[in-house]
């Protein structure tokens, strides 16, 4: 099948495209590790926001890319390697830390399921146009604050509105501006795909 077919075919993402392969489990676990490393990685870029035990980091656009670039299931898998591997106590969450007990660990849980909801739905074109894009971010940002923010609310003991202004309020630029990078990369990197055919 050449790229162009490929992508133009309803159900693929960007690395189905990209990657294609005659040995997809290969490639698949290869696509998982890597968007694991991927998140571990951009989870290292981390600003710390006074009054907020949640810094601003990388790891949130991180797992939206993987998410969106690699499809529900791969995109799932990654993120509970990530997870995982981060809970056994390497030090890859936001500012090296690890383990389950920190209060912002709500937001990976949030992550992991982002990635699945906008892998599902990359499936469905949802990052193929800017606007379609800029919509799968807001629903996958949305999705991870819907599981980080209670969950600082319970691990630290606040009410859910003081919650919201610590774990939600300082982000919501930032969130912005990843949106923004992502309705300009993806969008470009399908345009891309397309004339390589």
């Amino acid at each position: 099948m050449s790229t162009v077919s490929a992508a133009a075919t309803p159900g693929t993402v960007l690395a189905d495209v990209v990657f294609p392969a005659r040995r997809v489990l290969a490639r698949d676990t290869a696509l998982v590790i890597g968007g694991a490393v991927l998140t571990g990685l951009a989870a290292q870029i981390s600003v710390p926001v006074p009054g907020s035990p949640v810094p601003v980091t990388g790891q949130t656009f991180a797992a939206l890319l993987v998410g969106t670039s690699l499809g529900a299931r791969r995109g799932f898998l990654s993120l509970a390697l990530y997870t995982l591997v981060g809970m056994a106590g390497v030090p890859w969450f936001a500012e090296g830390s690890s383990g389950a007990a920190m209060p912002s660990f709500g937001y990976v849980l949030g992550m992991l399921l982002a990635a699945t909801v906008v892998g599902a739905f990359a499936r469905r074109g949802g990052d193929r146009g800017v606007l379609r894009t800029a919509g799968t971010m807001v629903v996958g940002s949305a999705v991870t604050y819907a599981v980080g923010v209670p969950y600082l609310a319970l691990a630290t003991h606040i009410s859910l509105s003081e919650a919201i202004a610590a774990g939600l309020t300082p982000f919501l630029i930032g969130d912005a501006l990843k949106a923004a990078l992502a309705m300009g990369a993806l969008p470009a990197a399908w345009k891309l795909v397309g004339r390589r055919g």
